[in-house]
């Protein structure tokens, strides 16, 4: 079993993405807002010349979405391929990053098998 952590830096496609979760039968998934290091640099009182040159290419993004799913390992795959599917590839800069966690232990979840 897997904890799929998504930190969706793309957040306009983020009811398109639980949507397409939906549509995959994936399920638990919790969000939450966040946002970056170099975000908050970049509002810091002391601006630093990392934080000033990430605001000045994108000014606009102010925070991101970090998505927590517990899934089993057969799971991952189709995760991740929603994940791309949706936002057009992690490939791509600043649209957000995907990694996995082993879990050791579960409890008051039921993550389906099939």
């Amino acid at each position: 079993m897997k904890l799929v952590v998504i930190v969706l830096n793309k957040i306009e496609v983020q009811e398109q993405l639980l949507e397409e979760f939906s549509d995959r039968h994936l399920q638990g998934a919790t969000i939450i807002n966040s946002h970056g290091m170099m975000q908050e640099l970049a509002h810091s009182d002391e601006p630093r010349f990392m934080g000033s040159l990430r605001y000045l290419l994108n000014p606009e993004r102010k925070e991101n979405r970090t998505i927590f799913m517990a899934a089993s390992d057969s799971k991952v795959p189709v995760i991740i391929d929603a994940v791309n599917k949706v936002t057009g590839g992690l490939e791509h800069g600043d649209t957000g990053i995907l990694f996995t966690v082993p879990i050791d232990y579960l409890e008051g979840f039921k993550v389906k098998e099939e």
